[in-house]
């Protein structure tokens, strides 16, 4: 017997040696959550572990996360309803909840990276990603909305705008709109394959943006595609896109892997918090080892061709000194 590849697995020196895929805290970003208010920081019932922030208590969050070699971040806010409205005017309100997060953790750690949301859902009170009229989920009227979105996140210190509405045309109307304004280092990072997913429920649960009517399939991706996602991801390429995410990340590592072998553009992936509860839910069961199921998953993600993996374990691996 010429080969015996069990040979390259009989220590762990020579495991680590041969091992083909490595996770760094580099290839992680951590979501986030913002509350208004001070001193306040509540889990998120079906996320253990998560919670939403004040500010004050978000810069600590980051300061913490800093020390462990964490140094990117998502931020998603949890907007009062009353400020809510049909055409998400709290998006780009001056000195809005959101804005002032931005800022403060950027004047606070100018050497993270943050990375921000660019959806009408948090603002809406459609809880829809788009103006709804008569029912309908209005393209070309909704990028106006997402231009000042994003213009404002800009003005407020975001290094990378990540529009996850899937509107038509969103990435190349936002582009201009930046390099209009001079903003031409700030990226975009598209989420480029978005599928209508069971697998948000506990991601709108902590941001209480859950749509009042009707679903997103009109927008968001069917499950069952898969050549689709090379459409969605050469358009926002075309239009300007410095990275493409897919999200759910688990259920689409194919997805991944696709537009990973199709573009040089660098890959991200969101491990979304279903999947996060799912593990949480399993291991609080006495299922599954959380150390092990974790970085399965997570190196599964980096294997398919992420280079960043939005994650809420993104802390805790490091904390606990997973990696």
């Amino acid at each position: 017997m010429l080969q015996r590849p069990r040979r390259n697995r009989k220590s762990e020196v020579i495991r680590q040696m041969v091992q083909e895929t490595v996770l760094q805290p580099a290839n992680l970003i951590f979501p986030l959550f913002i509350v208004d208010g001070n001193a306040q920081k509540t889990e998120v019932n079906s996320m253990p572990g998560i919670f939403r922030h004040s500010i004050d208590h978000l810069l600590r969050e980051v300061e913490s996360c800093v020390k462990l070699g964490l140094k990117a971040f998502d931020l998603f806010p949890n907007i009062e309803e009353s400020l809510k409205d049909k055409y998400a005017t709290e998006s780009y309100r001056e000195n809005s909840l959101y804005l002032r997060a931005i800022k403060e953790v950027k004047q606070n750690f100018p050497e993270v990276c943050v990375v921000t949301d660019v959806a009408m859902d948090p603002y809406s009170s459609d809880g829809h990603d788009g103006i709804v009229e008569n029912g309908e989920i209005l393209n070309d009227e909704t990028l106006e909305v997402l231009g000042k979105m994003a213009l404002a996140h800009a003005h407020a210190g975001a290094d990378i705008i990540a529009p996850s509405d899937m509107m038509d045309g969103r990435v190349g109307y936002i582009r201009q709109v930046l390099d209009d304004n001079k903003f031409t280092n700030v990226s975009i990072m598209s989420y480029a394959a978005k599928y209508a997913s069971a697998f948000y429920g506990p991601f709108r649960d902590a941001l209480k943006s859950a749509p009042k009517h009707g679903d997103k399939k009109s927008y968001q991706m069917n499950p069952a595609n898969q050549r689709e996602a090379l459409i969605e991801a050469r358009l926002d390429e075309a239009e300007g896109a410095d990275f493409l995410m897919v999200k759910p990340a688990l259920p689409y590592l194919d997805v991944i892997k696709l537009l990973h072998e199709n573009s040089e553009l660098p890959i991200a992936a969101y491990n979304v918090s279903g999947e996060y509860a799912m593990i949480k839910s399993a291991v609080k069961n006495g299922w599954l080892d959380e150390q092990r199921a974790t970085m399965e998953v997570l190196l599964g993600i980096r294997r398919a061709g992420a280079t960043s993996i939005l994650t809420y374990h993104a802390k805790e691996v490091l904390e606990k000194g997973w990696l």
